[in-house]
């Protein structure tokens, strides 16, 4: 296909980012995916009968130097790369007062510092380009918070800021910034929750059910195609952010 991109995925062996490589893997396009862990045989089976190339590579995106040499490797081999979604992230729940520095910092580390040390890399790629797009996945936490997750609501609110700062330094270059902001999404993550905690979660939801992963993808591969969107922040939530 002549339109055919260079996407990178990261956290991208399950749930939304998942979701998010196989939409992307269905259009034919270069999909590298990221994970901290290696992939799975069945996995790589599962994007590879889509029509696009999977190209698994593993590591942590809070290591700077992992994500100077991945940037780097995917430039030299791909000549290009057309949209960065950064969906890697982690969850380390607890009450304020019991928080240690740890959870607060593994937390930020990954969610925070882990989307600028991507977004910074590939920005130096589509700049000279001047093209690209950046989608940021944020959370509708970092909107309205939650209990018990003043960490992980901290670190996507900063991604909120942070997409919005960068998608005022990039745009002259024709590099286009946003980020989605889901809210309770159908996963592995909602899977294992209590079904008292899912009922109240509904009753937080005008539309009376959970996300689906498919839905955010939809989002994501949307706004990769967009010329004139930058600097937004979606929220894909039921609306819940409504009732923040």
């Amino acid at each position: 296909m002549d339109n055919k991109k260079v996407v990178i995925v990261t956290g991208s062996s399950r749930g939304i980012g998942k979701a998010i490589a196989s939409a992307f893997l269905k259009e034919g396009h270069t999909v590298v995916v990221n994970g901290r862990s290696e992939f799975t045989p069945e996995l790589l089976e599962y994007f590879n009968a889509f029509s696009g190339e999977v190209h698994p590579v593993v590591g942590d995106i809070s290591d700077e130097s992992f994500v100077k040499k991945m940037i780097k490797e995917i430039k030299k081999t791909f000549k290009k790369i057309d949209v960065l979604v950064n969906n890697a992230g982690l969850t380390r729940d607890n009450l304020l007062i019991r928080m240690t520095e740890e959870e607060f910092d593994s937390t930020l580390s990954v969610n925070l510092k882990g989307t600028f040390f991507t977004a910074r890399e590939v920005a130096k790629v589509m700049l000279k380009q001047r093209s690209g797009h950046i989608i940021n996945i944020s959370s509708v936490v970092g909107t309205i918070g939650n209990v018990g997750q003043s960490n992980y609501a901290a670190s996507k609110a900063g991604v909120i800021g942070f997409t919005k700062s960068i998608a005022k330094e990039l745009a002259s270059r024709g590099v286009m910034i946003n980020a989605i902001a889901p809210g309770f999404i159908e996963s592995d993550m909602t899977d294992s929750l209590t079904e008292d905690i899912k009922e109240q979660a509904l009753q937080s939801i005008p539309l009376k059910r959970l996300g689906t992963v498919e839905e955010i993808a939809e989002l994501v591969t949307f706004l990769s195609d967009q010329k004139y969107i930058t600097g937004q922040v979606l929220h894909v939530d039921g609306g819940m952010v409504m009732n923040g």
